[in-house]
């Protein structure tokens, strides 16, 4: 199966400028889509399913570019943004690149300097795809043990010898080596340090989540 073409997604009220963009782009093998404002873009909500970013103007109509950066942010696994401008100015471009901005190009740019941020953008994206999907397959198999494989993982990463584990749970140490053979099995960890690297990542997405919950609520 081949695989889609990366897409940029050109936000800029100058049609002249979305025309260039639009040329450049595609003639270095990046498949593009056009829009002149950001309540189209938004309207629209094109479906990404794969390496994609945003080439986007700071000053829009209605909405700004600014404005839009922090709507994406707010969604799970935002765009990467290469921000480019006429009118930008020092503390903008600051803003821009603390909110997670790749790059901040003023007009006119140079076209190497733009291929190199939006390279640097679909590079930044697709690692971001490929560790979600990785984090994703991993609470796949954690969710296929038992609560009691639970248990015996949890003791087992935290570094507690099999023994100490089957005193705390209440079973036999040769109970608690069986419990942990399936937990490797299931979890497909070739070794405990790998064990130990999943539970942690599972561990750190969970807390990511309730952060996120309970800043939406406040």
């Amino acid at each position: 199966m081949t695989r889609p073409l990366p897409i940029v997604f050109v936000i800029d009220d100058d049609p002249s400028v979305r025309k260039a963009l639009d040329r450049l782009l595609k003639s270095v093998g990046f498949s593009v889509k056009l829009f002149a404002s950001a309540h189209e873009f938004l309207k629209d909500n094109p479906v990404v399913d794969g390496p994609a970013c945003v080439v986007l103007d700071v000053r829009l109509p209605g909405i700004s570019g600014l404005e839009l950066q922090r709507t994406l942010a707010e969604r799970n696994g935002g765009l990467p943004i290469v921000f480019i401008t006429g009118n930008g100015d020092i503390p903008m471009s600051v803003q821009a690149m603390k909110a997670g901005a790749v790059d901040f190009l003023p007009k006119p740019f140079h076209v190497q300097d733009l291929l190199a941020a939006v390279k640097q953008a679909i590079a930044r994206h697709a690692q971001g795809l490929q560790s979600r999907a990785e984090l994703a397959e991993i609470h796949k198999r954690a969710q296929s043990l038992s609560a009691r494989e639970r248990e015996v993982m949890a003791l087992v990463v935290s570094g507690m010898l099999n023994k100490k584990a089957g005193q705390q749970l209440g079973v036999t140490e040769k109970t608690i080596k069986v419990h942990r053979a399936h937990v490797m099995r299931k979890m497909q960890a070739g070794s405990l340090a790998e064990l130990v690297r999943m539970a942690e990542r599972v561990a750190n997405s969970s807390r990511s989540a309730q952060v996120s919950r309970s800043a939406q609520v406040s």
